[in-house]
């Protein structure tokens, strides 16, 4: 049997691979279509003008429901290791299985309301998108270590804390830079005052959401070992 076949496996790839393709495809397009700059614009500039706008909310909103799947799967994954790891807290388990699926929504907020019609709206779907993701891949690392022997061997659980530092990192700076960033046009001077801050924020971003993506790489050898079936009952 391919790998892929094996239990749930091929939710957190696909997942991995599609929200990768969103990324790269619309920034693609995006400095085909000269929209953006080469030199790193921010991940919702790539998405701002049609049609990339149009490919990016489409894509990014199979991305939600695939990770809000994959999250779901790892939350009933975390259940069952707590028959024999008993360390795991339930209300830790569900606080996660919530960030989670928040982030998710969040992700989906940023791409329906573009920055440059809506930035309100946009920035607090982004801020839910990454403090939330962050905060739950930290609680999936503290629970791999809870659940250690198993779920997950040691050097899964030490990549998933080097992932979840790495991005927890990373968004210092990707906030901090961002409040001095002060103009909104999609193309950038190196000479405007602002622009040392613009690279360093749009740099520390494109590294957060790579590191939240990637951290499901991480569930792919788990999720060989289970499936999710649904049961229907009729009631009388």
């Amino acid at each position: 049997m391919y790998w892929f076949k094996q239990g749930l496996c091929a939710l957190p790839a696909f997942l991995v691979v599609w929200s990768s393709a969103t990324f790269i495809i619309c920034y693609i397009i995006a400095i085909y279509r000269h929209d953006v700059d080469v030199i790193f614009p921010y991940i919702s500039d790539t998405g701002v003008s049609p049609p990339e706008s149009c490919i990016f909310g489409l894509m990014t909103f199979i991305s939600a429901c695939a990770g809000v799947g994959t999250i779901y799967a790892r939350y009933k994954h975390v259940e069952l290791l707590r028959e024999d790891a008993t360390n795991v807290s339930a209300r830790l388990n569900k606080a996660a299985l919530w960030l989670g699926v928040i982030s998710c929504f969040g992700m989906c907020i940023v791409a329906t309301f573009q920055e440059t019609v809506l930035q309100v709206v946009h920035d607090i779907g982004a801020v839910l998108f990454f403090v939330c993701g962050i905060v739950y891949i930290i609680l999936q690392s503290f629970i791999s270590f809870q659940a250690y022997p198993y779920g997950c061997s040691k050097y899964v659980f030490c990549v998933r804390v080097a992932i979840a530092s790495l991005a927890a990192v990373a968004f210092v700076p990707t906030v901090i830079c961002a409040y001095y960033v002060k103009q909104t046009e999609l193309h950038r001077q190196k000479h405007d005052e602002d622009y040392p801050f613009h690279v360093a924020s749009a740099v520390c971003e494109w590294i957060v959401a790579f590191t939240f993506v990637f951290f499901f790489f991480t569930y792919i050898h788990d999720f060989k070992f289970f499936t999710l079936r649904v049961k229907a009952e009729l009631e009388d």
